[in-house]
């Protein structure tokens, strides 16, 4: 896979999939990407596990904050990079020996290396893509505030047990 472009399929079997995100960089000041992304990941219904060393043993967004993937006491579908590029390399082989089977990197990451390494692990690569931005656009939401979601759907919105919309889970 080249990394330039996803099918959505291909997003949309990883967010249909998944129960947990360790979120790597995940910051506990309200204005951050991070903290909204892992907000909004919640309230669909993810287990998400912010990693922040600075912050571990907190609580961020009121969940429990870890020192490194490593301390998480429980399997991790995706680990959702939130540092530099350089730094994805490292969160990818920590990624790795966990048993992660997703390493998603956030707009503006964006590491071949490490993705070939995540490959060759057999774990599925996402690069410089947000899973917010990406759950937003594939179940409809973002149309809501006039962004051209590039899905056309006659269909209505399937919501949570909690009254979120749910991602659309049909098939290409």
């Amino acid at each position: 896979m080249t990394h330039d472009t996803y099918p959505d399929s291909y997003i949309r079997s990883i967010l249909r999939e998944a129960k947990s995100f360790a979120m790597v960089g995940a910051s506990a000041n309200p204005v951050r990407p991070s903290f909204f992304v892992l907000k909004y990941l919640v309230a669909k219904g993810y287990r998400v596990l912010p990693v922040n060393p600075g912050h571990a043993g907190g609580r961020i967004a009121g969940q429990l904050v870890y020192a490194s993937l490593a301390d998480i006491p429980e399997p991790v579908d995706v680990v959702d990079i939130f540092r530099n590029s350089q730094a994805a390399y490292g969160v990818t082989e920590e990624a790795i020996a966990i048993g992660a089977k997703i390493v998603w990197m956030q707009l503006g990451v964006r590491n071949d290396a490490a993705a070939a390494l995540a490959e060759e692990a057999g774990l599925q690569v996402v690069m410089n893509r947000c899973p917010k931005i990406e759950y937003a656009r594939l179940c409809g939401e973002i149309g809501w505030n006039g962004v051209n979601s590039r899905t056309i759907s006659s269909r209505r919105p399937v919501m949570s047990e909690r009254g979120y919309q749910k991602l659309m889970i049909r098939k290409d």
